[in-house]
């Protein structure tokens, strides 16, 4: 198929990156905005040798699954990409994305059910990262860097919107980009709000007051960290830590402001915590206060090169970025991790290539389930639990 060439099809399912698919000529195409069960038309805009691209042209007939975006800015706003799909729709789409990662993509056999967790549909976000081009503030444009302006986001939590609809949120001097958060009485940003800055503050998550810094990771969805950290604490409860009559340390890996080990570690004699960024480790140790611990501020490479007792934890909760765990992490913690590992990801394709190297070191997969950190959006948050045999 050619540039500039009409096609036509039903979309069969949605793509990791959120574009539905349809098969033409035998050939996938990925076009945005389609939902699955749509016969549409549309025009192919990049053509690959194994799959096209493709606008949207004609929606002939729609699915059922369709649903009818909530924000008038959807389409030119870059923030969400589902709004189009109702939100049953998105949590079975999604679902069956973290099971194909698994078994088609990783030839990885399920545990069994594989749930996934739903959030509220609007007004989840407590996180929002806002954009400035000389006199417009708000999100990028999607596929540009365009700066639309924002007045409103139905997706944000309600202290973010009334910042939205005042106006009041500006960078601090010298940024273009600048984030903002807001929860219950907390609300922080990296620049002023209604002419005040307040960058710090502390979050009230699951009866614990957790400190926080908005130029630092944070994740965007409180009700879903608390759903989270309930399961991570039942596992971690459950999980056979005793070595003879020790009971042996945890580490979190990746362990951000220490939110974690600050619900986890009180079940063990000494947690460790492993961070790069040398702003969050500060807050993480604050945040585990009162605790016996130990605070590495360095990659996980490093801490995993200099770690002479990797096989001396009993748990393990890892919440690596994006690209994953590294080669070196992978291969010490295959051959040496611990006997229960609790693998956080956010993104079903790393965390398939990861568990497959866990796999082949001697770890079975115990439980999968799925998390909807970001409704309206592609992105899955998925929680992995490996037992060593």
């Amino acid at each position: 198929m050619a540039i500039g060439e009409l096609v036509s099809g039903m979309v069969e399912r949605i793509a990791a990156g959120g574009a539905g698919v349809l098969t033409v000529q035998g050939k996938r195409v990925f076009m945005e905005g389609a939902a699955p069960g749509d016969r549409v038309t549309g025009r192919i805009t990049v053509e690959n040798r194994r799959w096209d691209r493709a606008e949207l042209v004609e929606l002939a007939e729609a699915s059922p699954l369709r649903a009818t975006p909530f924000c008038p800015l959807y389409g030119s706003c870059g923030g969400c990409s589902l709004q189009h799909l109702a939100y049953e729709a998105q949590l079975a789409e999604k679902a069956r994305i973290l099971r194909d990662a698994f078994t088609r993509l990783g030839d990885i056999p399920l545990p069994g059910e594989v749930p996934f967790v739903p959030s509220p549909p609007m007004e989840y976000r407590n996180r929002i990262q806002l954009h400035r081009k000389e006199a417009l503030v708000g999100f990028k444009a999607r596929k540009s860097d365009e700066i639309i302006p924002i007045k409103d986001c139905p997706a944000a939590d309600p202290s973010l919107r009334a910042v939205l609809q005042e106006g009041s949120a500006l960078p601090p001097p010298g940024k273009d980009r600048f984030t903002l958060y807001g929860r219950g009485d907390t609300l922080v940003s990296e620049g002023s709000i209604r002419g005040k800055t307040v960058r710090r503050g502390t979050v009230r998550l699951g009866g614990k007051e957790i400190r926080m810094d908005a130029g630092v990771f944070f994740q965007s969805n409180g009700i879903m960290l608390e759903k989270l950290i309930a399961d991570l604490s039942s596992i971690a409860a459950n999980a056979d830590t005793r070595r003879g009559p020790t009971v042996l340390p945890m580490v979190d890996l990746y362990c951000g402001v220490g939110t974690f080990a600050a619900f986890l570690g009180e079940k063990f004699p000494r947690v460790d915590l492993v961070e790069e960024n040398p702003e969050a480790i500060v807050l993480a140790r604050e945040n585990v206060r009162g605790m016996e611990t130990r605070l590495f501020a360095q990659t996980g490479d490093l801490w995993v090169k200099g770690c002479t007792g990797i096989d001396g934890y009993g748990f393990m909760v890892a919440d690596p970025p994006r690209q994953g765990l590294s080669p070196a992490l992978r291969r010490a913690l295959a051959q040496k991790g611990p006997p229960m590992l609790a693998y956080v990801s956010c993104d079903p394709a790393t965390l398939a290539r990861d568990s497959g190297e866990l796999l082949a070191g001697g770890y079975r997969l115990e439980r999968l389930m799925g998390y909807d950190f970001y409704p309206q959006t592609a992105h899955i948050e998925s929680l992995a639990v490996f037992v060593r045999l």
